[in-house]
């Protein structure tokens, strides 16, 4: 009795599939050439729009008025002069610079806990209204500035405020952008940390303060540098909140009046000295601090 033994060849192995090709693979290669150079020559052309204000900023700093009357746009001086430079010290600027200091580290260390604890409430806690309150919240980034310019002078005229540091600093501690921005990053920390914190009988406060902020270092950064540079720069606020008082007045106001004083003939290259110098610690603050800046504003628009 003869069994049949049927031997089956073993199959072919699937071949792997093909990495796929790149999307302008099939086009000539003076076209892909031709796209890559479009594509850089327009990046660059964005580049230079952002770059020459500054560049011509610099610039007229290191010109005379004549040259600047005779040619604004130049970006090389015909003859460097310091005299603007020189000229700022005849003015209050030290002063000017030390209420700026003193305004932006208030202001910037009263909304990392404000806006902080603002943010935490409204992602986390349940209360009612809670909704409402962050609609508020929202809403008030859609009103434009100035239109709180009246009723904010009038309040701090009420209270007593006006012409003093807690003037300049109490109405901008809370900031509604703030607290929409830590909102978002709090919401993108997963719950079972707290949950675990609450599990070993932690309080809500203290499961903020020793398990979540140090978690929200990246958004608690780009609120600081978000922080500084709005208050550093901010001019209707310092320019309501102290009308009356010379001592008082912060770099962007004091610099206005300067350029006020000019009369028909403006200073141009005071003007951009004093422009110039004011930006120094805001863009220290941001180079120092551009990773993280840009890693919490992305993480503050993911939600966990």
């Amino acid at each position: 009795m003869s069994t049949d033994i049927s031997t089956s060849s073993p199959q072919p192995a699937t071949a792997p599939a093909a990495a796929a090709a790149p999307v302008d693979a099939g086009q000539p290669t003076w076209k892909r050439i031709g796209k890559r150079i479009l594509g850089y020559a327009v990046l660059i052309l964005f580049a230079l729009a952002f770059i020459m204000p500054f560049a011509l900023a610099i610039a007229t700093s290191f010109k005379t008025r004549a040259e600047v009357q005779a040619n604004p746009l130049g970006l090389i001086p015909q003859q460097v002069t310091f005299e603007a430079y020189r000229a700022m010290a005849a003015v209050d600027l030290p002063r000017w610079a030390f209420n700026s200091a003193v305004v932006t580290t208030f202001v910037t260390l009263g909304r990392l806990f404000l806006d902080s604890l603002a943010g935490y409430a409204l992602a986390r806690l349940k209360f009612p209204g809670r909704a409402a309150v962050f609609a508020l919240v929202v809403g008030v980034l859609a009103v434009p500035g100035i239109v709180l310019a009246i009723p904010r002078f009038i309040v701090l005229g009420q209270l007593g405020l006006l012409n003093s540091y807690a003037g300049l600093i109490l109405p901008l501690a809370v900031d509604a952008f703030g607290i929409f921005l830590m909102k978002q990053f709090f919401e993108s920390i997963p719950k079972e940390m707290e949950e675990a914190a609450r599990m070993d009988g932690a309080t809500i406060f203290q499961t903020f303060w020793r398990i979540i902020l140090p978690l929200a270092a990246p958004g608690l950064i780009a609120l600081t540098i978000l922080s500084f540079q709005g208050s550093w720069n901010e001019f209707l606020h310092p320019l309501i909140a102290a009308p009356s008082d010379p001592s008082l007045r912060t770099l962007p106001v004091g610099l206005a009046l300067l350029r006020g004083a000019g009369g028909e003939q403006l200073d141009f290259p005071l003007l951009m000295a004093g422009s110039l110098l004011t930006t120094i610690p805001v863009a220290i603050i941001f180079f120092t601090f551009q990773r993280y800046f840009i890693s919490g504003v992305a993480a503050s628009g993911v939600k966990g």
